[in-house]
């Protein structure tokens, strides 16, 4: 049974380890969906946007330095938002949990979040919130991993877990399926239950080069809160065996001397509607506020 206040906490203190890790390692991942992201949630000159877990904020950014936009990157975790604002100190970053954001109602015409999902609490409380915050006819777009077979970047150490037996130790706060949101209807179904019209998913894909097996295996144990908790906390002789398992497994994707990882990731997007008028209307520029309870 998962404890979503249990879990958020995690999430929290986790990342508040992982920052530069993830940084290091990740970014050049999750780099390659900000433009097709962006794209989703029709970012342009004079849109106001809320980047959702912005992380070393690449994706904000881009943003604002290719597209004109006007952005404000929150994530949940001070060390996060603190390397965020050193690496681009002209944007404004702000600590906020997305499962109760601090904006006014309809404050931005444009709300991105690149791989939130799997590390929400609650996913229904969240997207409701990042709707809450758009306005009407304004867009949100979403990016999560695909099934872990299609995203081997993360994909070969989850197998190399299940295949030792690796199992969740009961301290480690349970929190909904990571991958829970590979499923185009799962997807859909969120965004939509959220008040979201004109919701579409697609799938991305493309390669990522690691140098080595050992790149890949210290990148996802440095960059990761969940994946590494899970391995970490595993018996010497069960992480042996997940590490054997993880060798096997990568060898697959080598050519020459690093490895050639398949990423598959999927993107969702909607436009808020208008419930006065019973449609969208095209959105304009957003207050940028502050919450009113």
């Amino acid at each position: 049974m998962t404890d979503p206040a249990a879990f958020i906490r995690f999430e929290h203190d986790g990342w508040a380890r992982v920052a530069e890790g993830y940084h290091r390692f990740f970014s050049p991942v999750t780099g390659q969906v900000i433009e097709p992201l962006l794209d989703a949630a029709h970012v342009a000159t004079g849109v106001t946007v809320l980047d959702v877990a912005t992380g070393p904020g690449g994706l904000a950014a881009r943003a604002a330095a290719a597209r004109g936009a006007s952005v404000i990157g929150v994530d949940i975790a001070e060390p996060v938002v603190a390397l965020a604002a050193q690496l681009n100190p002209d944007l404004d970053f702000r600590c906020a949990d997305a499962h109760d954001l601090s904006f006014a109602d309809e404050s931005f015409t444009a709300v991105v979040a690149n791989f939130l999902l799997p590390h929400l609490g609650d996913h229904r409380a969240a997207t409701a919130e990042m709707s809450r915050v758009l306005a009407p006819g304004g867009w949100l777009a979403v990016s999560t991993w695909d099934v872990p077979e299609r995203a081997a970047v993360l994909g070969v150490v989850v197998a190399a877990v299940a295949e030792a037996g690796g199992a969740a130790p009961a301290h480690l706060p349970a929190g909904p399926a990571f991958f829970a949101y590979s499923d185009d209807e799962a997807l859909v179904g969120l965004l939509r239950g959220a008040g979201l019209g004109e919701v579409e998913v697609r799938r991305l894909s493309f390669t990522h080069r690691v140098a080595s097996p050992d790149e890949l295996w210290n990148g996802v144990l440095d960059g990761t809160v969940r994946t590494a908790a899970l391995v970490d906390s595993q018996p010497p002789d069960v992480r042996r065996r997940i590490r054997v398992a993880f060798d096997r497994l990568a060898a697959k994707y080598a050519v020459g001397t690093g490895l050639e990882l398949p990423v598959a990731v999927k993107i969702a997007s909607g436009c808020r509607v208008d419930k006065d008028r019973g449609a969208t209307r095209s959105p304009g520029a957003g207050s940028l506020g502050s919450r009113r309870r």
